[in-house]
């Protein structure tokens, strides 16, 4: 069976996450959700065919703890349009400190950047300034209420079916985000 996802909303419509269908379908049995919207692959029984769901809701309201926002590889890649914040290039990523560690460059949100391994490899041990090297947009601690992981966010505002229920959060990837929608970057 090809691995599907599906988008769970609670009751009030706040996303709660992204699970495989083995999760959805034994939620849809228990009778704990309802299903808002269907995909386009079928799924086959052992008594029938149906249409996989894409988004479900919780039929009753679940209370959970607010996550916070963790700084790792991947939501930096994520928060940076997975492209190089140097040279915009989207292959062999890595992450970069603006300002080196060895230099009192601390590990946060406002000193870390996407980079590809070859401008890495330039601007070396040096702040961009030093490499004689720009920065495409001024590193931040993204302004996103993480109801889903960052990862998850990005792929899922590309299903136009889960856009609809997703937050808009443009300032955290705007490159990204006009990519997804088609429209040009002005810088």
């Amino acid at each position: 069976m090809a691995r599907c996802e599906v988008l769970l909303l609670n009751a009030n419509y706040e996303p709660l996450n992204v699970c495989d269908f083995r999760r959805a379908f034994a939620l849809i049995i228990n009778g704990k959700v309802d299903v808002l919207h269907k995909s386009e692959a079928d799924i086959m029984t052992s008594e029938s065919l149906f249409n996989a769901p894409s988004v479900l809701k919780m039929r009753y309201q679940v209370k959970r703890p607010m996550p916070t926002l963790r700084l790792s590889r991947h939501s930096v890649l994520a928060r940076d349009g997975y492209k190089c914040q140097y040279c915009g290039t989207k292959r062999d990523l890595t992450i970069d400190h603006v300002v080196p560690r060895w230099m009192g460059g601390p590990h946060t949100w406002e000193n870390l950047v996407a980079c590809c391994r070859r401008c890495n490899l330039s601007k070396g041990d040096k702040t961009p300034k030093q490499a004689n090297m720009k920065l495409m947009t001024r590193p931040r601690r993204p302004k996103f209420i993480p109801y889903i992981s960052l990862q998850q966010y990005v792929r899922a505002v590309q299903r136009d079916e889960w856009a609809y229920y997703l937050p808009v959060y443009d300032d955290f990837v705007p490159n990204a985000t006009a990519e997804l929608q088609g429209t040009p970057v002005l810088a």
